[in-house]
């Protein structure tokens, strides 16, 4: 009884992660959207070239979207949780960034020790629709 309500939360939540991940995905391809985040990267962070910041937007909405998709797929749903997990890592900066200045991205900024919290989550949620 109790591993079947497991089973269906884990389901439930896999099935959101999917949503989630896809849907920020495709936000990074919506003009005005990208060109936030685009400037949400540090300054310590932006180089010319293949990674200007647009570059790096367009790169982290293919990783969601892909993570996502992988989610979806049992075969690669270990992976998938896994490259999320690190995403959301390395994407971190920008969002602690970001949270420092809301008069320029006003929703956008989530205050630092939410946003922690909320990217925490994620992370424990990819573990737990990973095992």
């Amino acid at each position: 009884m109790m591993e079947a309500a497991l089973d269906v939360t884990r389901t439930i939540v896999l099935v959101l992660l999917v949503v989630l991940f896809v849907g920020m995905g495709v936000g990074h391809f919506r003009e005005r959207p990208a060109r936030t985040m685009a400037a949400m990267i540090p300054p310590s962070m932006r180089r010319s070239g293949v990674l200007r910041p647009m570059n790096l937007v367009y790169l982290t909405g293919v990783c969601e979207v892909a993570g996502g998709v992988g989610l979806a797929v049992p075969a690669t749903r270990i992976v998938a949780s896994v490259a999320l997990i690190v995403f959301l890592v390395a994407v971190f900066p920008a969002n602690a960034y970001a949270s420092k200045h809301p008069e320029r991205f006003g929703r956008a900024a989530i205050p630092f020790w939410p946003r922690l919290a909320g990217q925490a989550a994620l992370i424990a949620l990819l573990v737990f629709v990973a095992v």
